[in-house]
């Protein structure tokens, strides 16, 4: 019998979706979102709801105006799509079913926001059940977007292609995917062209906002579609939509990277067109189209063929790097604010920089990523939704005026653009902007004052050369520029000024130091304590740049430094305080040990401490702080020690804490998932106070935190997140180093987990560049247990051969990973050569190739006598690679020094040479076939 709704329960409903809306009545609200939640448990409230949602006029049994019945549809609207979303497996089939009859009856609604929600009601509908789930669903979406019947109306053909949009979106690996020998793309992509042509301008933007989701990327239904896309794409150049021409503009922007070679014949038309787009009235639009500057000039060939319109395209960035009329009215005459409170949404969120990766040459690599870009792309590029109706609710919230520096803007991506291009064209960059940098840098108008500060500092990096006869009278002026009255030009001052650090740390002459770089310096330094909150971010981030750039030449500045640095620590509000960890994580990261010196370290660490104590373990200003902490302990390195327990003892408990969190989050969707940068930055300050102390110091505190800390530590190389496993697996070889004895009664354990994660096959393709940097902390650590553990690795050894001989011989795997799982795989010989010896004609070739990539060093030294030891063990398996092994052999450089480890390997490759005189007849013959250079260094360091 079909489902029939109660007139009663339907009226109940209505009236709390209503009020769950409600900003006028807070009780009925609350009241309404306790029986809204009550009622989910109702086996037939997504009938209700799906009911309401699709039915344009209100029932009888619930008179209401057009405006609250619209309220009322989208309220049910949300709660339905969040019913899917969590609960789709407990949906009877019944329910299913009159969903899917409501989301077609929503798509060609008359009101834009119940046909957006009908689609996000699909969407997630495909998400969940998968496109093959409801099968009938697509084709019918194509035959209303076509008007196959020609009794469709311009709304429902509307609301059909922005579907198929959010499904395309949402979907694209799916669609490119074949089921019983069919992609659904190499059907669809076709209909989506031909959808390009329709009357309606709003079925065109999404056609095309469909076809963009599959433009990057390079499927066979693409490539076979490109050309009819071109010939719509030039069709369309000129449509009178914006947001037509918004998604033409994207399109050419993705194409640079997938079909460089369709673009390179327009180059031309594409170039004047761009730049018309550019000089529009809609900004939105006008950056879509800077965005192509931009792509262009960062692809590795198609930048060259701009060269003859660069002195066209110029004068249109510069146009627009000057903040708007709207702009100016927001920023112009900023107030002193130091003294104000930060709002919560004045903070944005931030993640922990720094992934740390283990590299093969024993260092640590990271991403140095600065904050001081002044053109740094912060905000999404996504289309906009659909402009509301009359009496629509939005369904986001409101953000205001937002700060034109807090968002990507058409000023941000043309300055991004100059940039790009002085480093691809170089000085005739600068030629090209010095005419305009002389009309406005002392411009009466502090907006083109700022903009000409910009263009100066976007081309510092590609220009310096030609830049730098100019400095000595451009940097006086931008230290003066500092005192300006307008904010806004002293925060760029600060940017550009930092982008030219470079120059100043460089000069030798003393007295040209105390003319450009101490000024400068002490420039800067005092804006990190300007009486306004953004020119005080930007001063920090400037000295950031700075420090970076000059490294240990600050070493004699050390003291004033730190001494600002204390005064900001008690000046700064919450959101400067992110910054501020940042200068000071940089000048340990470059001045090192230096901060040892007690006349430092006892400044610095106080104030360090003391916000330490102020920082709740569920702050985030904990990321930056932890982060900031494991580059001073590497700094200070034993000096530490005073500060290490504590420190140690609570990144242990908001690891437990955050753990516990995961798992009772995994069994109630009520709660919220933690941070993941709650592990990554405590697990990372981990790793660097066990590499920091000595080694008796560091084995007792991990030692007062057993059987706790391996405990947690194996939890987080098992967590969903790469990040966190990439931070425990560091964190793992670091113990291997370091502390050793307390990390061996768990590697029975901890092994397993080590292997399973080194199985290429359970990587899947779109989390391969996350994956990867996992992967490589997980050799690096398996290279260092190995070093360690000796015998006590042959439980493992055939399983560890085929996992690192599996990503030495996978050409899609990164240099840096094949590196360190070869010198895991040669370390295993060092004490389990007779276990790896007959299996060495399987990867001989590749470790050689990827050895000869590696830099002398003890890593590099151990891995080869590891192998060497295999060899003597098996000498016949490398036949096809021997002249290749003797000159690895005979180009081994560091040999010289007297280092254990080296005359170790110097006495293993004597020993290994000594084998294939006995073996091969005319031994001095066979070396003849090696470069003549190789031979000659050969018989140099060995007895022959």
């Amino acid at each position: 019998m079909a489902w029939q709704p109660s007139g009663e329960n339907l009226k109940t409903l209505a009236q709390c979706l209503k009020d769950s809306l409600s900003a006028f009545n807070k009780a009925a609200q609350k009241q309404a979102e306790i029986m809204l939640n009550q009622a989910k448990a109702s086996p037939d409230i997504n009938n209700y709801l799906a009911l309401i949602f699709s039915s344009s006029e209100p029932p009888q049994e619930f008179p209401a105006t057009a405006a609250d019945w619209h309220v009322v549809r989208c309220a049910a609207a949300l709660m339905l799509k969040n019913n899917i979303k969590n609960n789709y497996n407990k949906i009877p089939e019944q329910s299913l079913a009159l969903v899917k009859l409501a989301v077609p009856l929503g798509l060609q609604d008359k009101n834009s926001q119940i046909r957006s929600h009908a689609g996000t009601l699909a969407t997630e509908l495909i998400n969940k059940g998968g496109i093959y789930g409801w099968p009938e669903f697509l084709p019918e979406l194509l035959k209303t977007l076509t008007n196959e019947s020609g009794q469709v109306t311009p709304e429902a053909q509307e609301g059909a292609m922005a579907a198929m949009a959010k499904i395309c979106e949402d979907n694209a690996k799916m669609l490119e995917r074949e089921h019983n020998g069919q992609r659904p793309i190499n059907f669809l992509l076709p209909k989506f062209i031909q959808a390009t042509r329709s009357a309606v301008p709003k079925v065109r933007a999404h056609a095309l906002t469909a076809i963009n989701v599959f433009t990057p990327r390079k499927s066979q239904a693409m490539l076979n579609s490109i050309d009819d896309l071109l010939q719509h794409l030039f069709a369309l150049a000129e449509d009178p939509s914006i947001d037509v021409r918004k998604q033409v503009c994207r399109a050419f922007v993705n194409l640079v990277e997938t079909r460089p070679d369709k673009l390179l014949p327009h180059i031309e038309g594409l170039a004047k067109y761009i730049i018309a787009q550019q000089k529009g009235d809609d900004e939105d639009l006008a950056t879509e189209a800077a965005e192509f500057w931009l792509t262009v000039g960062e692809h590795d060939n198609l930048w060259r063929a701009l060269e003859p319109y660069i002195t066209d395209i110029i004068p249109v960035l510069l146009e627009c790097m000057v903040y708007s009329p709207e702009d100016i009215a927001i920023l112009g005459g900023a107030s002193d604010d130091e003294d104000e409170e930060d709002r919560e949404e004045d903070i944005k969120p931030q993640f922990a920089k720094k992934k740390l990766t283990r590299a093969a040459n024993g260092n640590t690599a990271a991403d140095m990523a600065k904050n001081g870009n002044a053109f740094e792309k912060v905000a999404s590029m996504e289309e906009d939704d659909d402009d509301l109706e009359d009496g629509e609710i939005d369904d986001s919230e409101s953000e205001g005026d937002e700060n034109p520096d807090e968002k990507w803007t058409l000023r941000k991506c043309s300055a991004a653009a100059l940039d790009v291009f002085a480093r691809d064209f170089g000085g005739p960059v600068f030629t090209s902007i010095l005419p305009y940098l002389q009309s406005n840098l002392k411009h009466a108008d502090w907006s083109y004052r700022e903009a000409a500060v910009l263009a100066l500092g976007a081309v510092a990096e590609g220009c310096m050369d030609v830049v730098v006869p100019h400095l000595p009278e451009l940097v006086p002026y931008l230290v003066s520029l500092l005192d300006d009255e307008e904010p806004v030009v002293r925060q760029i001052t600060c940017w550009t000024l930092g982008r030219y650090s470079a120059w100043a740390v460089s000069l030798v002459d003393q007295a040209q130091k105390e003319r450009y770089f101490l000024p400068m310096m002490d420039g800067i330094l005092k804006k990190m304590l300007d009486k306004n909150k953004n020119v005080q971010e930007a001063g920090a981030s400037a000295m950031a740049n700075l420090e970076e750039k000059a490294g240990k030449a600050l070493e004699p500045y050390c003291g004033p430094i730190i001494q600002q640095y204390i005064r900001c620590f008690g000046k700064y509000k919450d959101k400067n305080m992110w910054v501020l960890y940042d200068c000071v994580q940089t000048l340990a990261e470059h001045i090192g040990p230096v901060l040892a010196r007690p006349e430092l370290s006892n400044q610095l660490m106080p104030v360090l401490l003391d916000r330490w104590q102020k920082v709740g373990d569920e702050s985030r200003e904990l990321f930056p702080l932890l982060e900031c902490l494991s580059y001073v302990a590497m700094a200070l390195g034993d000096a530490f020690t005073p500060y290490a327990e504590p420190i140690f003892g609570r990144c242990i408990r908001i690891i437990h804490q955050n753990l516990e969190q995961a798992m009772k989050a995994k069994t109630n969707t009520d709660l919220d998932q933690p941070d993941e940068d709650f592990l990554v930055t405590s697990l990372d300050l981990l790793s660097a106070i066990i590499q920091a102390l000595d080694n008796d110091k560091a084995s007792k505190l991990v030692a007062n935190v057993q059987p706790t800390f391996f405990e947690l530590m194996a939890l987080c190389m098992g967590d969903q997140s790469d990040a966190v496993q990439q931070s425990a697996y560091a964190l793992l070889g670091d113990c291997a180093k370091y502390v050793f004895e307390q990390l061996k009664p768990f590697l029975p354990n901890i092994m397993p987990v080590v292997i399973k994660r080194l199985d290429m096959d359970t990587i899947l393709d779109e989390e391969v560049d996350n994956s990867f940097s996992v992967v490589n902390n997980a050799c690096w650590s398996v290279g260092e247990i190995a070093l360690q553990y000796k015998a006590g690795m042959a439980p493992f050894v055939p399983q560890l051969i085929q996992r690192c001989v599996d990503i030495l011989s996978n050409p899609r795997v990164p240099g840096g990973v094949s590196e360190n799982a070869a010198i895991a795989l040669g370390r295993l010989g060092l004490d389990n050569a007779e276990l790896v010896a007959p299996h060495l004609g399987s990867f001989a070739e590749e470790f050689l190739d990827t050895m000869d990539d590696v830099d002398p060093s003890e890593e590099k030294a151990t891995a080869l006598r590891g192998f060497t030891e295999m060899v003597t063990r098996n000498p016949q398996a490398m036949e096809n690679v021997l002249l290749h092994y003797f000159s690895t052999i005979a180009n081994y450089q560091e040999l010289s020094l007297q280092k254990p480890v080296l005359l170790e390997l110097h006495e293993a490759f004597q020993n290994v040479i000594n084998v294939y005189k006995q073996i091969i007849p005319g031994f001095g013959n066979f070396l003849m076939q090696m470069e003549a250079k190789d031979l000659e260094l050969l018989q140099r360091l060995f007895a022959l």
